[in-house]
């Protein structure tokens, strides 16, 4: 089974690289962009075919490893 663990800054949270990537964008010509904000995602697979035992699975390693849950949240998705 294949998932998907999307992990972002929470709003308020200063984002420098978000920042440079916006900057260098706008000096490459790139229109049109108000904001960028930067973030990880995880592309994970599972043994067995359990969808809420690997959902649980993955929130728990999102909270213990992938995320800083102080500064950022996360979206698990098991994607079949």
């Amino acid at each position: 089974m294949k998932a998907r663990v999307t992990v972002t800054l929470k709003s308020g949270i200063l984002d420098p690289q978000g920042k440079a990537i916006e900057g260098a964008l706008k000096s490459l010509g790139v229109d049109g962009i108000a904001s960028v904000r930067q973030g990880k995602v995880f592309d994970i697979e599972i043994a067995g075919s359990d969808t809420a035992k690997a959902e649980t699975a993955l929130k728990d390693a999102a909270d213990k490893l992938l995320a800083n849950t102080v500064i950022e949240n996360y979206r698990v998705e098991v994607l079949g």
